[in-house]
């Protein structure tokens, strides 16, 4: 049989080419962790965790007049706002019924695109803690959040429209503080840590009755059906909160870096969930600070009650050239209990609960400079155009100079408590409060 060929008008050529260079973007984004100042910040602290922004429409300065917009939410929270294109995605939950509530709003306007509802009820957690802590992560694909209840660990994904795509209930939920770990998306999986309590080795631990172990593992499921792919054991000890990133190894290979209490820090093959390495040197307090990476280091640590106490920083081992993970240095003033550090330009910054910045090398620890900025935070900083942006508990915005000179640049109250790290995308800067969120900066 012979085929003719049919001549292709030019516009329908055209419109044939973008829809392959759309699916080759798409398939692009989905293996190569997206630039901050392309209007996407897709999961905790934006794409892998680093905290860093290319925007360069941010002001050092504002005031209430400077805002693009300001919304009032459905509930307060200490989730960060995720972004996609043109959608800002932030989670809420009610303090008196656990009502948690996804929200999506225009990015331009402020206007509600739609609001997920999801009953619940409300529980025992840390006094800082809220129904709400989670921060989703979001793609092309949707939005993928996190909600817990003793009796359940809920994964659950929503396409941009608010419809339900998939939910998964990953067992009963054994905690103190309530949980906080945020998922992420890596190229068609969505992962969580379930990092669960040991109530016997717990400080907090209740002197009568049972005091339950629960069980801790690493899940990863398919992105558009929730099934899984793998899911990893790990070791119950004390509860931890931090938030996975990704470790580019030699030739290029992929690793999903972990911190947790019980392993210190644990990297893990993301096709199998196989374990690659483990620094075995298991964290003394609770692994609440997000790990990061810099030039051949995994950056990680622990803290106890409202006070880091040692950051660490591990050349990553190979399973298949018998090499083990090695420390590097350690770092024990002045280091953060939750605010997670950023690396950026051969820097390493530490900002601590108590107020305390710090600047270090990178690749030694040297301490570059240290100074109090006043205040506490529970919020992480971000990097936009050489510095520093961090949020105060009460809602106080610090501008910090991120060079080898230590600066505070400007304050700016915001009007409310926060504890939620700001989000930047498309040159825009989104911050959440309490009962607010606003939109900040970008092209004019």
């Amino acid at each position: 049989m012979r085929f003719r060929r049919r001549l292709v008008p030019l516009g329908e050529r055209r419109t044939w080419i973008r829809a392959v260079l759309l699916v080759v973007a798409v398939g692009f984004l989905a293996v190569v962790p997206a630039s901050a100042d392309d209007g996407v910040w897709n999961r905790f602290r934006g794409p892998n965790g680093s905290g860093v922004s290319d925007a360069k429409t941010v002001p050092v300065r504002w005031t209430e007049k400077d805002y693009n917009w300001k919304i009032p939410l459905p509930g307060p929270g200490h989730s960060s706002p995720v972004v996609w294109e043109n959608r800002v995605f932030v989670t809420c939950g009610d303090p008196r019924t656990a009502l948690r509530v996804l929200l999506c709003v225009d990015a331009a306007t402020g206007r509600t695109l739609w609001k997920h509802e999801e009953p619940s009820r409300t529980y025992s957690q840390h006094r800082d803690n809220s129904y709400a802590t989670a921060t989703p992560a979001v793609d092309a694909g949707g939005v993928v959040i996190a909600w817990s209840t003793p009796e359940a660990v809920m994964l659950m994904a929503l396409d941009l429209e608010g419809r339900e795509l998939w939910r998964r209930n990953l067992g009963p939920l054994v905690s103190l503080q309530g949980s906080g770990s945020s998922p992420i998306l890596y190229q068609d999986l969505a992962v969580l840590v379930n990092d669960q309590e040991d109530m016997e080795r717990s400080p907090g631990r209740r002197p009568n009755g049972p005091n339950p172990a629960g069980r801790s593992f690493v899940i990863a499921v398919d992105r558009k059906t929730g099934a899984t792919r793998w899911q990893t054991e790990i070791k119950t000890f004390l509860q931890g909160y931090s938030t996975p990133c990704v470790y580019e190894a030699e030739g290029g290979r992929a690793e999903l870096v972990f911190s947790t209490t019980a392993h210190g820090i644990l990297a893990v093959d993301p096709a199998t969930g196989k374990r690659n390495w483990e620094f075995g040197q298991p964290f003394l307090d609770r692994a609440v600070v997000s790990p990061v990476v810099a030039p051949g280091l995994v950056i990680a640590g622990h803290g106890a009650g409202i006070r880091g106490l040692r950051v660490i920083a591990v050349r990553p081992g190979s399973a298949e050239k018998a090499v083990a993970p090695a420390l590097a240095y350690e770092v024990a003033t002045a280091v953060p209990m939750v605010p997670t550090p950023l690396v950026k330009d051969g820097r390493l910054f530490l900002w601590c609960d108590d107020g305390v910045v710090s600047c270090l090398r990178a690749a030694t620890g040297e301490t570059v400079w240290r100074a109090r900025v006043s205040g506490e935070y529970y919020a992480s900083p971000v990097w936009v155009d050489g510095r520093l942006y961090n949020v105060s508990k009460k809602g106080e915005a610090i501008v910090v100079s991120a060079g080898d000179k230590f600066e505070v640049l400007h304050r700016i109250p915001l009007g409310e408590p926060s504890y939620a790290t700001p989000a930047v995308a498309g040159g825009v800067m989104y911050l959440r409060t309490s009962a607010h969120l606003f939109s900040l900066g970008g092209p004019r």
